[in-house]
């Protein structure tokens, strides 16, 4: 404790934003960018862009259901489980997938998604083996080379300590409404501390959104003493009252044909209304015990309810409860979850929630940029006199450049390398993702060696030419191309490469501020030399000149 509950406050902010900040960078920014992660996936299977539009279940659904599991019957008789994946606002294009059985010492079999062409001309069988835009998602909490629960504890940490450090920097800001509006260019820290108060003040609502619903997503792992005892230990039990119509059933052994699906649509509408199908899931395939699951799309509303409709795939009667009106902890528990995901949103609003979200980026990372440039100025009479900087200054500025100049231009090479690796390759999947963290690797070797100005120049400019090369790499690497894109309303695809031109573009601009801050020091030293030359000693070196 310090001497005031200020100088406690300002301290603590401090060190729990220092002491996990490039976790939170890695986090929020892995976070950010799974708002598009169903873009992002559709970009990485360039087989798709020119066979794949949207299909209009509105007009279609009952035909697409019967072509559906004719196509499943045929193809995936001995299958787990089917899957009719239905076009959706951010999927548009139907598909056809099934989970192969299991092999020995494997727990789930191998995942296949065959996707319709326009028209209904045929399937796509064969797409590239990425993980797209799911990368992210999983990134964002389950970090990677490592095992999840793990990481989760770790995220879970950091979240808490970024909670502290937004409830903390609320306390010290004592000009929290003036500060909104005050930016001083070129004023060394105290520019940076502005910029730091701008990103925080601005999008605050969401910032301690985001922290507090991300707790909420895993809090069950991070407390579960109340539902241990509510439940007697019966996890399984609290399961299936937060998932109603989602347990299990397991096969009975007896052979059964099953109803045809669309049959079953009459029934749904009842229940449902007009509200459209995300998803049809058949288990236990040709067994007594066949369900068929009917789930809807609810990207549209707040909350982030997935209770199905399950019926019997042999008799068809309806085999769930269809439970009342949700409790008020279970809707609140279903609304923080979806604000946090953003499942709902509209493009705008989506688009806001990025832009918040590379906002908590800024605010991290000029928050420890801050407290680099501060500790050098401390250190920077001794480093006058020859001493090097401390190691833990060291340690900060070279963490600094390879998550804040590294992340980016990691994020390149992984889209660089879904188009550019063979796509036979074993494993490709993977070696996009090793690529993603091999580069961040080399930017943190780099850090190593030196972590100047021009190191920050050079990484920036790096990653600024990648993300603007984009839209040429997926013209040579697709049947696609920007225009032809813009032209077939294509606009997933289109907001892609331009938002990869608008972050290359901010890239761009970074490193050229860089380049005039280096070439105006540079400039500057002449003439500081000549302001400390005396007269006596500028007429010995005239009088030298003229000998």
């Amino acid at each position: 404790m310090k001497e005031t509950f200020f100088r406690t406050m300002t301290w603590l902010h401090t060190w729990v934003g220092l002491l996990v900040c490039w976790v939170l960078l890695l986090v929020f920014f892995a976070g950010t960018v799974s708002y598009y992660r169903y873009e992002i996936s559709l970009w990485t299977q360039p087989e798709l862009h020119s066979e794949v539009f949207q299909h209009y279940q509105e007009n279609h659904l009952e035909q697409q259901l019967a072509q559906g599991q004719d196509y499943l019957e045929l193809h995936a008789e001995n299958a787990k489980d089917w899957r009719i994946n239905l076009p959706i606002e951010r999927k548009p294009y139907l598909s056809y997938s099934w989970q192969t059985q299991p092999k020995a010492g494997q727990r789930r079999g191998e995942f296949i998604e065959h996707v319709v062409k326009t028209n209904d001309q045929g399937v796509v069988t064969e797409t590239r083996d990425s993980k797209g835009g799911n990368f992210f998602y999983r990134l964002h909490f389950d970090l990677h080379y490592m095992p999840a629960k793990i990481a989760r504890w770790i995220v879970g940490f950091c979240t808490m300590f970024m909670l502290l450090a937004l409830i903390s920097g609320i306390v010290i800001h004592k000009r929290i409404f003036k500060d909104f509006f005050s930016f001083r260019r070129n004023k060394g820290s105290r520019s940076w501390l502005d910029a730091h108060n701008v990103s925080s003040v601005l999008a605050l609502p969401y910032h301690l959104m985001i922290t507090y619903t991300g707790l909420i997503t895993l809090m069950m792992m991070y407390m579960p003493w109340g539902v241990l005892t509510a439940y007697d230990g019966d996890t399984r039990a609290f399961r299936a009252e937060l998932n109603p119509g989602r347990e299990q059933v397991k096969p009975v052994g007896i052979s059964a044909d099953m109803v045809q699906i669309n049959t079953l649509l009459p029934l749904v509408k009842s229940y449902w209304g007009e509200t459209p199908i995300k998803q049809v899931v058949v288990t236990n395939l040709n067994d007594q015990n066949s369900r068929i699951s009917f789930y809807k799309n609810t990207q549209q509303a707040v909350t982030d309810k997935r209770i199905p409709l399950v019926f019997s795939g042999v008799t068809g009667k309806l085999v769930s409860d269809i439970p009342d009106s949700p409790s008020a902890t279970h809707a609140t528990h279903d609304t923080l979850m979806s604000l946090h995901t953003a499942r709902f949103s509209e493009p705008l609003l989506r688009v806001f929630f990025f832009i918040c979200g590379i906002m908590g980026c800024a605010m991290i990372a000029t928050g420890t940029l801050l407290w680099a440039v501060k500790i050098r100025q401390k250190q920077q009479k001794n480093i006058k006199n020859g001493a090097k900087p401390s190691l833990g200054l060291r340690l900060v500025e070279g963490l600094n450049l390879t998550f804040i100049a590294g992340l980016p231009v990691a994020t390149c090479s992984f889209f660089y390398a879904n188009r550019l690796l063979p796509t036979e390759m074993a494993n490709r999947a993977q070696w996009e993702v090793n690529c993603f963290f091999i580069t961040l690797t080399l930017v943190a070797m780099l850090a190593c060696i030196n972590r100047t100005q021009t190191s920050w120049r050079f990484v920036l400019r790096f990653g600024a030419i990648g993300l603007l090369a984009i839209p040429a790499l997926n013209a040579l690497t697709s049947n696609s191309h920007l225009i032809n894109n813009i032209s077939q309303q294509q606009w997933a695809l289109v907001g892609f490469d331009m938002m990869c031109v608008l972050l290359g573009g901010a890239l761009w601009f970074a490193s050229n501020k860089l380049a005039n801050k280096i070439s105006l020091s540079t400039s500057s030293s002449p003439a500081k030399h000549k302001a400390n030359i005396t007269p006596k000693l500028a007429s010995q070196i005239t009088s030298t000149k003229g000998a």
